[in-house]
């Protein structure tokens, strides 16, 4: 008997046999064919009543359609769809179609959803291949490289009627903009995305404005904000969150002139803490805190003027950027308390774009214009799924009807 202390290694391209993916992959395949049994069915019991010239029951089952494989998040799962059969087609004929699987359906939701962050995190198109199949296997047909190029003309359109859509049916009462750059993957470090998030007098959140400007300029503000007037918006937003980018407050005067204004309390921390030594920071940050945390307004000029005082002699650059915008910084509190959470911050457009924004390294493949307002439309109809109400929804219609708010709190008398 010889000994061999060589050990040997499974092909890099090679894909290791996994027990468990193909259990789940099996029973998704029984709990899908269960689903689509019950739609059945119910088409089926929906109709029992109506029957042929010979008096036999209208619709009877067929057979299935052929298999075919659906691409999801844990690899291809083969499905049959079960087929009816019409016997009595002279008014129309009845068929069954499954709400489940509909047809022509090749993949999951979560795989459409996967390829534009694929996309900018910056996989290119001809790699798209090699990386699903290491997500889902190495039989992922149907995502190969014109696939992907195939879906970015799709989504190219989606983007263009999506840009084009009528506003005029509903009020939106707040206003978070933003621009958001790609750098990794533009070609153009001075472009960005300028977007825009809307609350309406219902609560929900939706994407009004998306297009891609020369930084942040008052020009490329105004032209997405007179866009969105033409297209119906006429009421002007109570509210309007944003950071220190001077070019859209100066579009939005000019075009919703009486808009309130509120600056994110995220963007103007980093930007006073970047004044100050890294050793002070931590005790600076919690003193901002106790500012924009405070109960009332009483309170918050208390703190506003605690840090002043506390920090203007030594460092008095950030001093300065912090009291030049005080006004705009404590607007939150004439409006709902139940709000303040929501409106204090950019946050439902920061959270969006978290993961993606801060890479600074350069990738191969640089996106086009059109590529990445598709890209970015993707982006933002995805996580508009997961997006929550704003909190006191109640106080919406109160706030578009002028009744005055005192710290948070409803005043008795109505607003000039």
């Amino acid at each position: 008997m010889t000994k061999d202390t060589v050990v040997a290694f499974r092909a890099p391209e090679g894909f290791s046999p996994d027990p468990l993916t193909d259990l789940l992959r099996q029973g998704a395949r029984e709990l899908i064919a269960q689903a689509v049994e019950a739609e059945l069915n119910v088409f089926l019991t929906a109709h029992a009543d109506q029957t042929d010239g010979a008096g036999r029951r209208r619709l009877v089952r067929h057979g299935h359609l052929p298999e075919r494989d659906i691409q999801t998040g844990i690899g291809a799962v083969p499905v049959k769809v079960p087929r009816v059969r019409d016997r009595a087609p002279e008014g129309g004929r009845l068929r069954f179609t499954s709400t489940i699987l509909p047809p022509y359906l090749r993949r999951s939701k979560s795989i459409e959803e996967l390829l534009p962050w694929l996309y900018l995190k910056g996989i290119s198109t001809g790699d798209f291949s090699e990386a699903l199949a290491a997500l889902l296997g190495p039989d992922a047909p149907g995502l190969s490289a014109s696939t992907i190029t195939r879906l970015k003309a799709d989504w190219w359109d989606d983007y263009e009627r999506w840009s084009k859509r009528d506003l005029s049916a509903r009020r939106y009462v707040y206003f978070w903009a933003d621009g958001v750059y790609f750098t990794p993957r533009m070609d153009e470090d001075r472009q960005c995305m300028l977007v825009i998030i809307g609350a309406d007098e219902w609560g929900n959140k939706d994407v009004l404005g998306l297009i891609d400007g020369f930084r942040e300029s008052t020009q490329s503000w105004r032209e997405l904000l007179l866009d969105m007037k033409r297209r119906g918006l006429e009421a002007a937003p109570k509210l309007a969150v944003g950071d220190g980018a001077m070019g859209f407050w100066a579009a939005l005067h000019e075009v919703y002139g009486k808009t309130g204004v509120q600056r994110c309390w995220v963007h103007k921390t980093a930007n006073v803490l970047n004044a100050m030594p890294k050793s002070v920071q931590p005790k600076a940050k919690a003193h901002l805190k106790d500012i924009w945390m405070a109960e009332t307004k009483a309170d918050a000029d208390a703190a506003f003027d605690f840090f002043v005082e506390a920090y203007g002699v030594k460092y008095d650059r950030a001093v300065k950027c912090l009291t030049k915008d005080r006004a705009d910084l404590l607007a939150f509190y004439d409006f709902p308390a139940e709000h303040w959470k929501h409106i204090r911050t950019t946050n439902p457009i920061e959270s969006t774009f978290a993961t993606v924004r801060h890479r600074t390294t350069k990738t191969k493949g640089c996106l086009s214009r059109q590529t990445a307002l598709a890209m970015t439309h993707q982006l933002m109809l995805s996580a508009k799924k997961k997006w929550r109400k704003l909190d006191g929804q109640n106080r919406l219609p109160e706030i578009i009807e002028g009744i005055e708010f005192r710290d948070g709190i409803k005043h008795e008398s109505k607003a000039a």
